[in-house]
């Protein structure tokens, strides 16, 4: 196994244990709720927005190693920017998962998140990688709820 793989793994093992910003935010503005029927997987990402500043992020639900681990890196993530960069973000992260950006080679701004290039291996799991940020731009955009049937 490769020394990036055994990182990714470190990594989703982690924070599936130990998730950052797993809780609800009581005066939320915005909430969506997202959910894959197919693996089970259901949360809810809460938004407390400081004007066009996500002033605070935090999620709730259940679902896979992957899944969680993604919400939480998501949340550290985008805190403390502005509701365009973690759109940004959000673009560049799907884009990744997906295989339509390099992280390694291509300019981004995704740091530590690019340990999940490494979902491109399992494809069934990217749906679970990516649930979380689409429930975010859900929550961004004031919509409420988000399948990834």
């Amino acid at each position: 196994m490769s020394e990036l793989s055994d990182l990714y793994q470190e990594v989703i093992l982690e924070h599936n244990k130990n998730p950052r910003n797993f809780r609800e935010i009581e005066d939320a503005d915005q909430y969506a709720d997202g959910k894959n029927p197919l693996c089970g997987d259901a949360l809810r990402v809460y938004l407390k927005m400081d004007g066009e500043v996500v002033g605070d992020v935090a999620f709730k639900g259940s679902g896979c190693a992957i899944s969680k681990a993604s919400a939480s890196m998501m949340t550290q993530a985008v805190k403390g920017k502005t509701k365009a960069e973690a759109e940004a973000i959000f673009g560049e992260f799907h884009a990744m998962v997906t295989g339509e950006l390099d992280a390694e080679t291509q300019e981004n701004d995704l740091g530590k998140l690019k340990i999940f290039a490494g979902v491109l291996e399992f494809p069934a799991r990217v749906k679970c990688a990516s649930l979380s940020w689409h429930t975010l731009n859900a929550a961004l955009k004031g919509e409420d709820v988000v399948s990834t049937e």
